[in-house]
């Protein structure tokens, strides 16, 4: 199984958090969009907390009409299993458009990640 995030998302994400855990103000571009390819639940993540390395955030979406802004932990991620038993994994494809904030707003808009 390929891992979630890649050396190269990590050490962005990890840069991210650190911003954040000084009280930067950003709006960054997610740096990498996980997905379930059974379900409808999508994550496009930002920033992984430096304290701990395993606790991401950004724009959450179970698939539910409720997309929002949360943390989430990659090792929980790593365990989940859709119905038909296919795990979460990365949108190789996957090129950011616009930043978190305006991911956040058409999402909330939309009732889920379109992008």
């Amino acid at each position: 199984m390929k891992p979630l995030i890649t050396d190269d998302h990590r050490i962005q994400l990890l840069d991210n958090g650190a911003a954040a855990a000084r009280g930067e103000k950003r709006d960054p571009l997610p740096v990498v969009k996980l997905y379930t390819p059974d379900t409808h639940a999508t994550w496009l993540l930002t920033e992984l907390d430096p304290a701990d390395g395993d606790t991401a955030f950004g724009l959450c979406d179970l698939g539910m009409g409720a997309p929002e802004l949360a943390h989430v932990r990659l090792s929980v991620l790593e365990g989940i299993l859709g119905p038909r038993n296919l795990a979460v994994t990365r949108d190789l494809h996957f090129t950011p458009k616009r930043r978190l904030s305006e991911y956040a707003r058409l999402a909330r808009a939309d009732g889920s990640i379109n992008d």
